[in-house]
């Protein structure tokens, strides 16, 4: 059995009236796909944010041993 696959554009309008006319076990799994897409594209956007190819490990254990040694000198 061959698939067809339609482009249509619609309105956020439009989609909402669409999802309002699903029953509510649709709705349901409506809203996990869309929650499970919305934390796909909130932690793409936080390793966006994250990434950074500027550090080199010996600079962060540098760091790492700077602070190491200033809270070690701040509890004596």
């Amino acid at each position: 059995m061959a698939t067809a696959s339609l482009n249509i554009r619609l309105s956020y309008g439009q989609i909402l009236e669409l999802a309002r006319q699903l029953s509510d076990e649709d709705k349901l799994q409506l809203n996990r796909e869309l929650a499970a897409e919305a934390r796909r594209i909130k932690l793409q956007q936080l390793l966006g944010v994250m990434k950074n190819d500027d550090l080199t490990s010996e600079e962060i254990d540098s760091e790492v041993e700077k602070v190491r040694q200033l809270r070690y000198e701040a509890n004596r």
